[in-house]
């Protein structure tokens, strides 16, 4: 669930003894039971980032690059490493420390996006250095891959897009052909790559940024990773805002079709808008409109076309194309010329814009695994990181075989979807037989396509990638509730296609009473970089600690704020 797409047409290419819970805590360690042991972390623990400037020649002058080092295993500190890419902007005033930022995916690389849309994050600069990172698994910090080939087909997308539910063992077994793929191109992260792992990185970022608590500003599946946080960490979260809030408990299944009903909402509204406009592709009949969408998806799933990198442009890559692009309404104008140019001139340079590029700080992604176009775009395209061995942040062609950085050039174009999967999967402990995914995949496939006959097979497909892989944990399902922490912000927004306000209602009655609910009224998926009022108001929270009281509303026009503020630490 990225947070969503630039509203930019323009594709970028891009072994320790263990100690108690005193001496934990003395050390600026996570607490644990008094006299349980825990392997020392203490190396870990003892880091402090060295920043410099980025190399990368397109990189912003004032980002700087660093590194952060954590254990591939926390159960086995002694058993391998992994850096984690860190990019920052410097607090131009008096800074309270560091604010830390995930746009989503999950498999959306940070650096890459910070370099890219900064310019919707300088106000908190008044305030903090402003930090992000590429998670493990993701960019440069140890990339996964599921195999990419000379056209540009990958493992991940082995899936059809089209489920024939008359003949799941070929399905089953081309799934099991992915996992075979992916597991082979990934190296040992893809073992240690779930939001549970990457919630103890943050910890550990947290003290090597210098912070005794965290601030944090989480997009769509970000929102997950920052609520397994303040379970897991509960005395060092700081001030943490959440938008687009993730389900944390329903299972892929009903993600799924959350999303497939989602997004067929955005295509309507999206159809309706396009047909009154003269230059509408499909003309000015709206049902008819919606007619040739299904049309023109079925015959490219049947006859891809060529696409401008060589390879091929089937059906599924336009579902994808148009999924991304109806996250936010700026880029529907940007939507209806690249379907033009398609329908009338069989040009697919438009579409591929959305399909395989251009995401940003605010990129908008599907639920998790059921929200994200599956071919995805390449990672850190931006290349940020420095090389310089006198910094600490050297990488090297063949870092991800030895946990270190790689290059920016090295990232594989697979690298969103593969990692998307693989941490949708290694959250989720559902595992169903490959006998009862026969028994059920004629009537999944019935309801995905009654909510969309646009984007019911397409979700499906995704739905189903995690047959294979090892069963996911069940920390989040049955431990992230009831959390004793600071107070948190919610963001949720009326009309998301990814992320429906439902979710942050059920997300905020689970935490429990540090969960503040912020209710904006708009569209679009996450509210900050969309919204005024949730600018605003997420702003003044993390930077004055002013939290709303929880249910206020941002309206959709922007033209009131109801009443009053709270000041909290």
């Amino acid at each position: 669930m990225l947070a969503k797409l630039s509203t930019r047409p323009a594709v970028r290419h891009g072994a320790g003894a263990g100690v108690l819970a005193l001496t934990l805590l003395g050390a600026g360690l996570p607490a644990v039971a008094a006299g349980r042991a825990e392997p020392d972390l203490s190396r870990f623990y003892g880091q402090k980032v060295t920043w410099a400037a980025c190399t990368d020649p397109n990189a912003p002058d004032d980002l700087q690059c660093g590194k952060v080092t954590v254990p591939l295993d926390y159960a086995r500190p002694g058993a391998g490493t992994l850096d984690l890419a860190l990019a920052r902007y410097r607090a131009t005033g008096p800074s309270r420390g560091s604010v830390l930022l995930n746009f989503g995916g999950p498999g959306a690389p940070g650096v890459s996006q910070l370099a890219g849309q900064g310019k919707d994050f300088m106000d908190l600069t008044n305030g903090y250095d402003v930090v992000t990172f590429d998670p493990r698994g993701v960019g440069r910090s140890s990339p996964v891959s599921c195999g990419e080939s000379a056209d540009g087909a990958d493992g991940a997308a082995e899936a059809p897009g089209n489920v024939d539910a008359a003949r799941p063992q070929a399905l089953l077994t081309r799934l099991q052909k992915s996992v075979t793929l992916c597991t082979k191109h990934s190296g040992p992260v893809l073992k240690h790559i779930g939001t549970v792992d990457t919630a103890r990185d943050l910890d550990v970022i947290r003290q090597a940024l210098g912070d005794r608590k965290l601030n944090y500003l989480g997009f769509s599946y970000g929102s997950r990773l920052g609520a397994v946080y303040a379970a897991r960490f509960p005395q060092n979260v700081g001030r943490i805002a959440l938008d687009g809030v993730d389900t944390l408990t329903e299972s892929l299944a009903d993600q799924g079709l959350a999303g497939v009903e989602g997004q067929q909402t955005a295509l309507e509204d999206f159809l309706t808008w396009c047909t009154k406009d003269i230059a509408c592709p499909f003309g000015q009949d709206r049902r008819a409109a919606g007619d040739q969408v299904v049309e023109i998806m079925r015959s490219l799933d049947a006859h891809p076309v060529p696409n401008a990198f060589g390879g091929s442009f089937s059906g599924q890559d336009l579902v994808g194309a148009i999924g991304q692009a109806l996250y936010s309404r700026q880029l529907w104008p940007s939507l209806e010329r690249a379907l033009a140019s398609l329908v009338q001139d069989g040009d697919t340079r438009g579409v591929l814009n959305f399909a395989i590029g251009g995401f940003s700080p605010s990129l908008r992604a599907a639920p998790h695994g059921t929200k994200d176009d599956p071919r995805g775009a390449k990672g850190d395209p931006q290349g940020n990181g420095t090389k310089d061995d006198r910094h600490g942040t050297k990488s090297d062609r063949h870092g991800a075989k030895n946990g270190g950085l790689v290059d920016a050039q090295d990232v594989p174009t697979d690298n969103l979807p593969a990692a998307l999967m693989a941490i949708n999967c290694a959250d989720d402990p559902d595992r169903p037989t490959a006998a009862r995914i026969g028994k059920d995949l004629k009537g999944l496939r019935d309801a995905y396509e009654d909510a969309s006959p646009v984007f019911g097979p397409y979700r499906l497909s995704q739905l189903l990638m995690c047959y294979g892989r090892p069963k996911g944990t069940d920390y989040i399902r049955d431990q992230v509730r009831n959390v004793h922490s600071a107070k948190m912000l919610l963001v949720g927004t009326r009309g998301d296609p990814a992320t429906p306000y439902r979710w942050t209602v059920e997300t905020a009655k689970r935490l429990g009473p540090s969960a503040v609910v912020l209710d904006n009224k708009g569209d679009g998926h996450t509210g900050y970089t969309s919204s005024k009022c949730v600018h605003r108001k997420v702003n003044d929270f993390l930077l004055y600690g002013f939290l709303p009281p929880s249910g206020s509303s941002c309206l959709t026009q922007e033209t009131g704020w109801s009443s009053g503020t709270e000041a909290v630490d």
